[in-house]
């Protein structure tokens, strides 16, 4: 927990006074035994109604400005607390955004959500709690032993004996309760992912019937967490009910010790309630510290897994940004001997080629050939593990991803679309388009008449992903978004799969009008998409097997001959 002493340090101050009025406050509680010892002692004892009224003034006067300090002390601590939560919240996703996708693989997309939700809840509460209880309870402790002591030294002896065994009691606690806690967070992350994957494949769920399968299996993940929660709670279930016999019997000890000694004359009754009233403040402040450790111990498991991303080192680097870097270059992409791999087999392999400024180039080959792992690595996704990747001339991991990115706009396989109108989805890819260039790039990808058709146009709100939208419909705006950002590198990843081929041939031509000086890589698995390209490169099981136009392919690779006769020749014959 200790990236936490940073944002702490930033409300120091706020925290002190709440601290402050905390002491203040647990003086006021601890004085008033005390008083209460003297009115019965003295007031009740000799009869004096007026030393009764006037120390029974005090009292109240005490419990009214204790009640003050606490409001001001709550107040104090609801704005660290919240302050805290909301930077630290901030900070952790912020920290996400900026780890490379090979970082991000080692992390549960679901465990991250509740790292970032539920973790972080669990210490805000425990620093909330801190600045309420935590300090408050042993100061109510200490003092009350203190205040206990001074008042019967005799039957402190009591208190001698079971305070240290209620801390050895905490202390178990607190180390036996750590792993489940921990255990508890893992099987909240998979009652999260069960969630999270069911919402992402409603529809392929409801196409195939498999809602008995999906409510299994999130019944499995649910059961597991109540299962986890329940053993977690056994703990406390246990230790809780023993501190409290403890004390209580301290308690029966001090009315039987101090009843013996009243009988005998050598103790007042005011002492023995005073007394009782110390033990039973310092058994609800136990009662409070044992619940902090508790609430420690959740915070910890939280405060671990989120120190588990902090922790974690972004593996892209680049140099220092030079002024001239990338300056003025039109997009030509070299790919030089890349090789790269995941975390089992290489995917490429020894991947050589050019693109030119204004070419469209062609990418075709088998379902998992390697296409679209090859352009991830030109924005940057991940980083070759051999070879070099040049952009303009200059290794792309020398660069800083985000002015490299500048330079690219893609549109990736697996169509993303977010919340709001369409006009905002196609601005994401230039905030300061004109309502004229968005029309423009909606008009070249074959989007502008189908949303001038709904009823709100432009301003048409879309669901989640997109939902209200058709696969092809879907495609033509991301490719509007893409086109906005006016980029010198564009990247077509298989992005006309879902339209016809009448409106993949529009798109095309405008294209070609729009692409003078636009390097344009087109993945596809029709071969008629790229059939007219400058130049096409064949992938093969992670190999560049063909390099060349349509009509030198056809006569040369061995590869292209199959892709073109699986699915031009079946339509001829």
């Amino acid at each position: 927990m200790n990236f936490l002493k940073s944002y702490l340090y930033k409300y120091w101050r706020t925290a002190s006074v709440a601290l402050l009025f905390l002491t203040f406050e647990a003086l006021c509680d601890l004085m008033q035994p005390t008083i209460m010892s003297k009115i019965i002692d003295v007031g009740v004892a000799n009869r004096d109604l007026g030393y009764v009224f006037r120390m029974g003034g005090l009292m109240l006067l005490i419990t009214a400005l204790g009640a003050a300090a606490a409001s001001i002390r709550n107040v104090a601590a609801s704005h660290v607390s919240q302050n805290f939560g909301r930077e630290l919240r901030g900070d952790l996703y912020k920290k996400i955004l900026s780890l490379s996708a090979r970082n991000l693989d080692r992390f549960d997309q679901a465990s991250l959500i509740t790292r970032l939700t539920n973790d972080v809840s669990q210490v805000q509460m425990f620093v909330n709690g801190m600045m309420r209880i935590f300090v408050k309870a042993p100061l109510l402790c200490i003092g009350g032993l203190i205040m206990a002591t001074r008042l019967n030294p005799e039957l402190a002896v009591v208190l001698a004996v079971a305070v240290p065994v209620v801390g050895v009691l905490i202390v178990i606690n607190m180390k036996v309760g750590f792993p489940y806690f921990k255990r508890v967070q893992k099987a909240l992350d998979r009652v999260n992912g069960v969630m999270r994957e069911y919402l992402s494949g409603v529809r392929v769920v409801k196409a195939f019937n498999r809602f008995d399968y999906e409510v299994a299996k999130f019944s499995g993940a649910n059961e597991e967490f109540q299962e986890r929660s329940v053993a977690a709670a056994r703990v406390i279930a246990v230790f809780s009910p023993i501190i409290m016999l403890t004390l209580n019997l301290g308690i029966v000890a001090v009315l039987w010790l101090g009843g013996i000694r009243v009988n005998e004359g050598e103790m007042q009754v005011g002492h023995i309630i005073a007394f009782t009233n110390y033990m039973t403040q310092i058994l609800f402040s136990l009662m409070l510290i044992s619940m902090v450790f508790n609430m420690f111990v959740r915070a910890r498991a939280s405060a671990g897994r989120i120190g588990e991303v902090f922790a974690e080192e972004n593996e892209m680097t680049w140099k220092e940004e030079r002024a001239d870097s990338l300056a003025g270059k039109k997009g030509r992409v070299d790919f030089e001997g890349v090789s790269f791999q995941y975390d089992g087999e290489p995917v490429l392999k020894g991947i050589t080629f050019s693109c030119l400024p204004g070419e469209m180039v062609g990418i075709i080959g088998s379902t998992g050939s390697g296409k679209s792992s090859l352009v991830g690595l030109l924005p940057r996704f991940y980083d070759a593990n051999e070879g070099t990747i040049k952009i303009d001339g200059e290794d792309v991991r020398t660069v800083d991803p985000k002015r490299l990115r500048e330079k690219i706009a893609i549109v990736p396989q697996k169509m993303t679309l977010f919340t709001g109108t369409i006009l905002e989805n196609i601005k994401w890819g230039n905030e300061t388009a004109t309502q004229a260039e968005i029309e423009q790039a909606a008009r070249m990808s074959e989007a502008h008449e189908f949303i001038a058709k709904t009823p709100d146009g432009y301003d048409t709100r879309l669901g989640q992903g997109g939902v209200n939208l058709s696969g092809g419909q879907k495609q033509r705006v991301s490719i509007a978004r893409a086109l906005v950002r006016k980029p010198e590198i564009l990247i077509l990843d298989d992005s006309t799969s879902a339209v016809d081929v009448a409106t993949e041939a529009k798109i095309k031509a405008s294209l070609k009008g729009y692409a003078k000086g636009l390097t344009c890589l087109l993945i596809a698995q029709r071969i008629t998409s790229v059939i007219d390209a400058d130049k096409i490169a064949v992938l093969d099981h992670g190999e560049l097997v063909g390099l060349g136009t349509h009509e030198e392919l056809f006569t040369s690779c061995e590869v292209y001959q199959q892709i073109y006769q699986s699915q031009i020749g079946k339509e001829v014959l």
